[in-house]
Order: structure tokens, then C-alpha cells, then sequence
């Protein structure tokens, strides 16, 4: 087949329908492999020891607020180093890495984030021990505040 102008502008034309037709199944696996990458592998529970607080809706995306706990006792032996925030349908998950110590006494964080559509927010936290535990929340956006 020889390669005319019609020719390339159908072929650019199909490989654009096929770059954006996964677009929601890729950011999830994105998200699922910023997990990975912070657990190293390793299972994560869901046992309840992170308490993930976010609207159930937003009205906008561009501004959602998140507050994360962990029920920790912050002691030398038993503290939280790390709590990973992802959202598996922005166009970049990772939306925050909060790092604690003994020090810190309580392992908590405020913030607000932007969320592109209706999605699930996911917190890890490692643990010093090596556990890391999961929550998440789905919070259902009206204006997506990534652009969409």
C-alpha cells in the first residue's frame, strides 16, 4: 500500500484512537505500580489502623480536601515512616508522600488535592516494623480538576 496523504492521516487518526481508548485502565495500573514501587512488592493489609477522611462528593476537582491518621502509638519500636497518597484515575497518581518519625508524635496530615473525575484515593502506610496497611475512599467528582 503506498503511503499517500489520506493513508497517514487514517493510520495517525487510528493509532490516536487507540493511544486514548485505555486512558482510564493505564492511570489505574500507574497507580497500582506507584504502590508497588513504595511497598516493594510486599502485602498490604486493609486492617483498619489508617483513618482516610475526604468528601464523598466534590463539586470541583481542582480542590479536594484529605486528611490521613494512622493509629500508631509513635514510640522508638512502633511508628509510622511513611504514608503514600495515590489516585488511580488522575493522569499522575501519586498526589503526596508524607514521612514521619518517633519524633513527629502522631502520625497525621492535612491536605488538598486535585482529583480529574470520580475515583478511589488510596493511602499506604509503611510501618517501622515493615507491614504496610491500605485505605482507600471513593470520592465522586461533578467537575473534574485535572483539566477534564
Amino acid at each position: 500500500m503506498e503511503m499517500t496523504r489520506r493513508n497517514a492521516l487514517a493510520f495517525g487518526a487510528g493509532l490516536a484512537a487507540i493511544a486514548i481508548a485505555p486512558l482510564p485502565v493505564l492511570a489505574a495500573d500507574l497507580a497500582m505500580d506507584d504502590v508497588k514501587s513504595f511497598t516493594g512488592g510486599k502485602e498490604v493489609a486493609e486492617s483498619g489502623r489508617i483513618s482516610l477522611s475526604m468528601p464523598e462528593i466534590a463539586e470541583n476537582g481542582n480542590t479536594v480536601p484529605l486528611s490521613v491518621a494512622i493509629d500508631s502509638p509513635m514510640t522508638d519500636d512502633d511508628y509510622v515512616k511513611r504514608v503514600l497518597i495515590v489516585a488511580d484515575a488522575n493522569p499522575r497518581p501519586g498526589v503526596a508522600t508524607f514521612h514521619f518519625s518517633p519524633k513527629s508524635g502522631v502520625a497525621e496530615a492535612s491536605t488538598r488535592m486535585r482529583l480529574a473525575r470520580t475515583q478511589n484515593v488510596i493511602a499506604v502506610a509503611e510501618m517501622s516494623d515493615g507491614s504496610f496497611h491500605m485505605a482507600k475512599a471513593i470520592v465522586k467528582v461533578t467537575i473534574g480538576g485535572c483539566g477534564g
